[in-house]
């Protein structure tokens, strides 16, 4: 492979996985402001009736995206170097910094970002940079110290063990965004003032994090994780 083809390859496999982390902690938020509405807000509230049978099928939702970031972190296991910095201390910069930005400029608290859904654009240019750069902190993570890589490599090492129930629970788990998107789909054909950009990033995510599921277990990538291989 030419290396201008053999680079381009390395990076789009580093973004594709990035993409999919980020994917993963949007999915994760929805599912979580959906939740505190369903719980804290409006306890008589029955998220997208009749299509959603049960609004705790989120909570499936919510295991499927975090199920899935193991497997995104491992497609974008490529050696790209670094520009003076690890990407985690990127991360943690860009962290600091939308944290910042949600406190000072912002009417919310940070950890409130997380429960809310709100059309206002400075809010959720917030949340936007804080779950990206928690996105390039958890990309990084075994590298942010010799603590982390050990304890990472012995979930590595107990997920391995396991491998064969957690592709299965990842197949199963992956059913559920896809059946809320498809109940969020039908909710705003059925009732156009469901159409927002909220809903619409939601089944997006939603979709994307059940088709991860699926890929993951076609490509039986809990079963190509190996902590035997990996070095401090």
């Amino acid at each position: 492979m030419k290396p201008m083809h053999r680079a381009i390859a390395v990076y789009g496999r580093k973004i594709f996985s990035v993409a999919l982390i980020f994917n993963a902690l949007l999915t994760i938020t929805c599912a979580v402001g959906i939740l505190s509405g369903f719980y804290r807000v409006y306890p008589q509230w029955e998220p997208f009736a009749p299509y959603l049978a049960d609004g705790n099928i989120y909570w499936l939702a919510i295991a499927a995206a975090i199920i899935n970031i193991f497997p995104a972190a491992y497609v974008g296991k490529v050696h790209t170097g670094r520009l003076w910095f690890h990407h985690y201390v990127y991360g943690f910069f860009v962290l600091v910094a939308s944290a910042a930005w949600l406190i000072f400029f912002t009417p919310i608290s940070v950890l409130s970002v997380f429960f809310l859904s709100t059309p206002d654009v400075s809010v959720n240019a917030g949340k936007f940079f804080f779950l990206g750069g928690l996105t390039l902190v958890l990309d990084d993570l075994p590298d942010v110290h010799r603590v982390t890589f050990r304890s990472l490599r012995w979930l590595k090492q107990k997920a391995h063990a396991g491998r064969k129930l957690i592709n299965a629970t990842q197949f199963l788990l992956g059913f559920a965004p896809l059946y809320i998107a498809l109940a969020v789909s039908l909710s705003v054909a059925s009732n156009l003032n469901w159409l927002t950009p909220a809903n619409l990033i939601q089944i997006g995510t939603l979709l994307i994090t059940g088709l991860t599921c699926f890929a993951s277990v076609k490509g039986k990538v809990w079963h190509k994780i190996d902590p035997k291989l990996e070095q401090p």
